[in-house]
């Protein structure tokens, strides 16, 4: 049964976890390389609550119980007894490696692995552990305290109980879990990144105005969101590198990121984050 959660890597994503974990019930001890870094997450969490409570969506005393149940940590061995550990580090099959072999030499037997990757292979991290039974890949979706969905990604070696383990401990969180095998880009982006990368396309080929487009899938299709704008909020470089892992796997056209894309990013138009991708959000 899971009662503490280990979160490594503490930002959006990482304290995103930690909170919806926190608020129920979860004792929480989060990993982050400094304490500074920690503290940014706290602060992302507590940003979140404010808002939650200025819109009655939730009071002070519930702010106060989540953000004691989390606890933070600079070293990995402190994550031994948890019972999960969920891993939310920079999207780099070399560095999730790393965390991972060292997780392994400290951490219980029994503890269960899951990589909120979006894209990288949960099989290739597994195989660097003694324990590739007991991985399995929960992709959460950001910002994670509202975007209902889970993808629980299972492996060729995830064994039933950690799969059980895994998805029961996602649907706990409120969250609604579909499955996936254990394939780049899973069931979400392997369907979205060709739709964003053809919305690209067009722009680039001047089929019309980056609004036109917006408003076209939003007005004629019922999207929230058009896919210009999607792919500022998810962020120019994720959706390249995404792109580029599912190309690699594929070999499909569909993945191939367009021309406009890559410049765009290899000049610093990253999305919202930075202020400039499609649109212009320094004067918003």
């Amino acid at each position: 049964m899971i009662k503490k959660v280990g979160i490594v890597g503490f930002g959006q994503m990482g304290s995103g976890i930690g909170q919806v974990a926190a608020g129920k019930g979860y004792e929480v001890i989060a990993r982050e390389v400094t304490d500074e870094l920690f503290q940014k997450g706290i602060g992302y969490i507590t940003r979140n609550l404010d808002k939650a409570i200025e819109r009655d969506k939730t009071d002070a005393k519930h702010k106060d119980e989540v953000l004691s149940h989390i606890k933070g940590t600079t070293d990995l061995k402190d994550l031994a007894d948890c019972d999960i550990i969920c891993e939310a580090v920079i999207e780099s099959l070399d560095i999730k490696k790393e965390v991972y072999r060292e997780l392994d030499s400290v951490c219980n037997p029994e503890t269960i692995f899951a990589s909120n990757t979006s894209s990288l292979s949960i099989s290739d991290m597994a195989a660097v552990t003694k324990r590739p039974d007991k991985f399995c890949g929960l992709h959460f979706f950001n910002p994670v305290p509202i975007m209902k969905l889970c993808e629980v990604v299972k492996t060729i070696d995830t064994s039933e109980a950690t799969f059980k383990a895994g998805f029961e401990f996602a649907e706990s969180l409120g969250k609604v879990c579909v499955t996936a095998k254990d394939s780049p880009g899973f069931i979400v982006n392997v369907l979205l990144v060709p739709y964003l990368l053809d919305a690209i396309r067009q722009l680039e080929r001047g089929l019309a105005t980056k609004e036109d487009i917006d408003n076209g899938m939003m007005y004629g299709c019922g999207h929230p969101m058009g896919p210009l704008t999607l792919t500022d909020f998810i962020g120019l470089d994720t959706i390249l590198y995404i792109a580029d892992i599912m190309f690699d796997e594929f070999k499909d056209s569909h993945y191939s990121a367009p021309p406009l894309l890559r410049r765009m990013v290899n000049a610093g138009y990253m999305g919202k984050k930075t202020k400039r991708g499609f649109y212009d959000y320094s004067k918003k």
